[in-house]
């Protein structure tokens, strides 16, 4: 799932009191695009696997692309069964692995 998709996904949420172009969601938005647990995002945000940011009103705001790991993370725990931090470790080569691809074909194009 894009950014881009995932943006318009959150835009049509009810209650939503964000910016139309902002690229983060607060904590019931990230419970409900990515049916996770609230005490499996605390669990995600005590790990420092993602860290949002707080409001004034000490609110927690999660950035877009938090979104999609935690989308690639729930698909790992659910379909192969490993545990958040197995899943994170993973997420976070995936994550490297696509951008190490990014550089290769930025070289090549340069080539």
């Amino acid at each position: 799932m894009t950014t881009k998709k995932l943006q318009q996904m959150f835009l049509q949420l009810p209650g939503l009191n964000l910016p139309e172009r902002s690229e983060y969601v607060a904590w019931a938005q990230l419970v409900q695009l990515t049916s996770i647990q609230p005490a499996e995002v605390a669990e995600l945000v005590d790990l420092g696997w993602i860290s949002p940011k707080r409001t004034g009103a000490d609110e927690y705001l999660f950035r877009l692309r938090d979104v999609y790991r935690i989308h690639k993370l729930m698909r790992l725990v659910h379909d192969l069964d490993v545990n958040f931090n197995s899943g994170s470790i993973i997420v976070d080569l995936l994550d490297r692995v696509e951008e190490l691809e990014k550089e290769v074909e930025e070289l090549k194009r340069l080539i």
